[in-house]
């Protein structure tokens, strides 16, 4: 399993829907574009015990996928309604697609192993530009990807 097959995979999901004026694979560290963006990183990589076996480790590889759209834009009052119906469809295609295409395990959508998916709202400055922002967390699982072995005593 390579990390590049994960931030694509995740990252594709997100492009095809053709709701974004681009989709980046890591977290920006630059203002994003005019108009709903989004951009795909890895949060945390974590062991999920209850998932695993005695000889090999299942892994929840956690992302962060983050919705923008510029805060000053008018309508004002369309600004959360519009990034609703973004994770709407970004949450809808991620649960339709529950393996990512046969890649990983699964996406834990109900959190049986950690991080549940769903998605928070906040605000972000950067380059002196506000956004509005919904994150979504989207925990993959990767059934039986680190062996475990070793002595015991």
């Amino acid at each position: 399993m390579k990390g590049s097959d994960l931030v694509d995979a995740v990252a594709s999901k997100a492009s095809t829907l053709a709701l974004f004026e681009d989709v980046n694979g890591n977290q920006p560290v630059n203002a994003p574009g005019n108009g709903l963006t989004c951009a795909v990183w890895v949060q945390d990589i974590v062991p999920a015990p209850d998932a695993s076996g005695l000889s090999e480790t299942t892994v929840n590889v956690i992302f962060n996928v983050r919705i923008y759209t510029p805060l000053l834009q008018a309508p004002y009052d369309e600004i959360d309604p519009n990034m609703i119906d973004a994770v709407f469809t970004l949450c809808a295609a991620y649960s339709a697609d529950f393996t990512l295409d046969g890649l990983v395990m699964a996406i834990d959508l109900l959190g049986a192993y950690g991080p549940k998916m769903g998605a928070a709202a906040g605000y972000l400055e950067q380059d002196g530009q506000k956004y509005r922002v919904m994150t979504i967390t989207l925990p993959l699982l990767i059934e039986d990807l680190w062996e475990q072995s070793g002595v015991t005593s």
